[in-house]
């Protein structure tokens, strides 16, 4: 079972990455510093934007979910979905003009069938 970092320590280091990397990042929404979810809004400067969600992997390991590309009231109503149901959770945002996320885990774009 692989080693969890505590959120508030996973955020800090994130933002960071994406501070020194030249884009704009922020947290949004404080949630439990120490076990709390996250949910990332990758903003790209044009109107786009990602959200990326983790999730398990059957291995047991963490991996990152990417929506499909969504336009700014989009991502707010969806975000604003999910604080509804978790009281718990981060919300990050990182404005990039080339839309990088900064994860270091592996990312898998989210199918569109259900």
């Amino acid at each position: 079972m692989p080693i969890r970092v505590k959120t508030h320590i996973f955020v800090g280091a994130l933002l960071r990455q994406a501070q020194i990397s030249g884009a704009f990042a922020y947290v949004v929404s404080k949630g439990d510093p120490d076990a709390g979810s996250v949910v990332l809004r990758v903003a790209d400067l044009s109107g786009g934007n990602r959200l990326y969600r983790p999730v398990t992997a059957m291995d047991g390991d963490r991996l990152w979910m990417e929506s499909e590309k969504m336009d700014d009231m989009t991502a707010h109503t969806e975000i604003g979905k999910l604080l509804s149901y978790d009281a718990d959770l981060w919300v990050i945002e990182i404005e990039d003009r080339a839309g990088r996320h900064f994860l270091t885990e592996p990312v898998q774009a989210q199918s569109s069938k259900v």
